[in-house]
């Protein structure tokens, strides 16, 4: 039994995998954390006070940073093609 988190994880690992068995490279650990990212910024607009899940959000977005970060540092063309396929603003 799968859920829906589970289904759109798969999804954005089958989009932005590099091969096959692709789980753990940059370009996916960014794309599921801006995922993630974009689905709690919509649950923090109606739960205005929901500060726990304010903080794991803060905590995502400093790791989605450090991870593009190295990115950035690694491989120049891999980071601009990212960036521009998530739509993130840098």
């Amino acid at each position: 039994m799968t859920t829906e988190t589970d289904d759109r994880k798969q999804r954005v690992i089958g989009e932005y995998s590099t091969h096959d068995s692709d789980t753990g490279s940059p370009e996916v650990q960014v794309a599921i954390l801006t995922d993630r990212v974009r689905h709690l910024t919509d649950h923090l607009k109606t739960h205005k006070k929901d500060h726990a899940s304010r903080r794991g959000l803060l905590k995502m977005v400093g790791r989605r940073a450090r991870l593009l970060r190295y990115l950035q540092r690694k491989d120049w063309a891999r980071y601009q093609e990212l960036i521009q396929r998530l739509g993130i603003r840098r």
